[in-house]
């Protein structure tokens, strides 16, 4: 086996820790045929592993508890009625008499069971599909004789590198960090959920390994490079101590950055850029804070629902969105409705979907929920009184997605007040450009919104019909294609036209080579990862708007992504240390 795996950087860092392998999924089922005088002993093994699942569920049950509530733990007790279901022991046994091995019948069961509760027109009985799938994996897992690792069971201080061959956001927000170093998994991208959400929570993660989990025995010691990409398998003392020197210097790096906490993001021709951050979890506001940013371009909200089985009520959601707006007195705090759908579904989860990234998602489940959506609306007017919160919207694609949410909001409004609830009546509401539909029809619009941000992740996963988190595909996920850059300029120049912000809060706006060409568009507001606000302040300081657009003027001309990233590279290194963004005023290079 190859010593380096070789995948996508997803989140910087180096860690060197112990691997542990998170294999949630259900497993490959062999086909055999049973004996006649085998049937009994395959029932009795059948029952002997739905009593040791119920054993863990207890041990999970428990842990979750403590962790996370009582409420968090009821899941677990629902899984262990799954387990005991009268149907389901009938007809696995009846499947096993007819001479199924116990792994096929209890897998066609369950898999029946999944595609009729996905069906069902309760919601109640759809959100179960979830947990049919945790009980098949758990049960298959201890029939097969394989590790029973259960997807947040690493103990504290291990510092162990995560290998998985994917990671839900579910999963990922129930990770402790005291125990999880570093993370390393076959699928994804640099823009899929997995990684921004590595990158907010800071831990250095590889993404893209496409089949690290097949090359590992689990039994390894690692080095995970996030910056490089790379997986470094039962390195030598002396790689150990090259990348611990080197973990050091990007450490040093950082601390030079940090200098910058104070300045003003202003370019060389006295233009002054507004730089927010993007948050995932409220309790990364404070922290986010103290990294010189003007405010918050993008909190999310789903990740308020992931990973428990219950939505958050109105006041434990108004007690986060107020935390945060308290944190940034003074400054913008736009906080995104829930974008829920895709791959970022709540415990349980809603119906399974063919193509879940073009279903029913974002706007189109709040809208369709309007209870759940004014219990968050509500939430969101009440922590308004705190600062200045503002309303973005996912996924829009007609106006009257925009006007039903502004038909809600005044509802939401006239609750609160008949409560005697203080509340803001009305906040500045805006949605996100992130299809071709709504960066096209921007301008009709522009009458009903109070600004525009633009998330460049599905922007260019939907103009360019390329997966964001296909490792396949990742080389074909080209923010710099000139159909993008057209979309994103068509949308600046309508926004300056009727002088509305326009933002960018996607990853292009993280990374100093495209965050220069959003400033050649037009864009004067990006929203980064909190860590990377001294980076792009650097840049911003160290160039000016004239050659930025200058730059995208002869890079629009070209017909390809590689051309234009070659012309915008070329500007960029005039004030740039080849390979790294290291960027300094005139004053700071002495």
């Amino acid at each position: 086996m190859e010593r380096t795996l070789q995948g996508i950087s997803a989140s910087p860092g180096i860690v060197v820790g112990p691997v542990h392998f998170l294999r949630w999924e259900v497993p490959d089922i062999p086909q055999h045929i049973l004996a006649d005088d085998a049937v009994e002993d395959e029932i009795l093994r059948f029952h002997d592993a739905r009593e040791r699942a119920r054993e863990r569920l207890h041990h999970v049950r428990d842990r979750a508890a403590k962790r996370a509530g009582p409420e968090e733990a009821q899941i677990f007790e629902m899984q262990e009625l799954l387990l005991d279901d009268p149907e389901m022991l009938k007809h696995v046994e009846s499947l096993i008499r007819h001479s199924l091995g116990a792994e096929q019948a209890f897998h066609q069961h369950m898999s029946d069971w999944r595609q009729a509760f996905s069906r069902h027109a309760s919601a109640e009985l759809r959100e179960r599909v979830g947990d049919i799938l945790d009980v098949e994996i758990r049960v298959l897992s201890l029939l097969l004789g394989l590790p029973d690792h259960d997807p947040v069971d690493v103990p504290k201080g291990a510092n162990a590198v995560l290998v998985t061959h994917d990671l839900t956001p579910s999963l990922t927000v129930q990770l402790d960090r005291e125990a999880i170093a570093g993370i390393a998994t076959d699928a994804g991208t640099r823009t899929s959920h997995i990684a921004i959400l590595t990158r907010s929570l800071g831990i250095p993660a590889v993404v893209g390994l496409r089949d690290a989990t097949a090359r590992l025995r689990g039994d390894e010691l690692v080095i995970l490079d996030g910056t490089a990409g790379t997986l470094n398998v039962n390195p030598t003392a002396e790689e150990i101590q090259r990348y611990r020197e080197r973990a050091a210097d990007e450490a040093i790096r950082e601390s030079e950055l940090s200098s910058l906490v104070d300045v003003e993001a202003v370019t060389l021709d006295g233009v002054r850029l507004t730089l927010r951050v993007n948050l995932d979890l409220p309790e990364e506001a404070e922290l986010a804070s103290r990294s010189g940013a003007d405010g918050v371009g993008l909190m999310r909200t789903e990740f308020l629902v992931l990973s428990r089985t219950t939505m958050p009520d109105e006041d434990e959601q108004y007690d986060a969105y107020s935390r945060v707006v308290r944190c940034f007195p003074g400054q913008a705090v736009i906080i995104r409705t829930f974008d829920l759908g895709g791959d970022k579904l709540p415990v349980g989860g809603y119906p399974h979907e063919a193509n879940p990234f073009l279903g029913w998602r974002a706007i189109r489940m709040c809208l369709d929920q309007p209870d759940m959506f004014k219990t968050q609306l509500r939430a969101m007017l009440r922590a308004a009184e705190h600062g200045d919160l503002r309303i973005l919207l996912p996924l829009v694609v007609s106006i009257d997605e925009v006007l039903a949410t502004r038909t809600l909001l005044r509802e939401a409004a006239s609750e609160l007040a008949s409560n005697g609830v203080p509340h803001k009546t009305s906040v500045p509401l805006g949605v996100m450009v992130e299809t071709p539909a709504a960066a096209l029809t921007a301008d009709a619009m522009v009458d009903e919104v109070d600004f525009f941000s633009i998330g460049s992740n599905d922007l260019v996963q939907y103009t360019l019909a390329v997966d964001r988190g296909n490792a396949n595909l990742a080389e074909r996920f080209t923010p710099l294609h000139p159909g993008v850059l057209r979309l994103i300029k068509r949308t600046a120049d309508i926004g300056r036209a009727r002088q509305l912000e326009v933002c960018v809060c996607g990853e292009m706006a993280s990374d100093p080579l495209t965050a220069y060409a959003l400033i050649g568009l037009g864009i004067t507001h990006l929203s980064v990862a909190h860590r990377a606000v001294p980076l792009i302040k650097r840049l911003v300081r160290n160039m000016s708007v004239k050659d930025a657009e200058e730059s995208m003027g002869k890079a629009l001309k070209s017909g390809s992504a590689f051309a234009v990233g070659a012309v915008l590279q070329a500007s960029l290194d005039r004030i740039a240390v080849a390979g790294e963004v290291a960027l300094a005023h005139p004053a700071e290079l002495g």
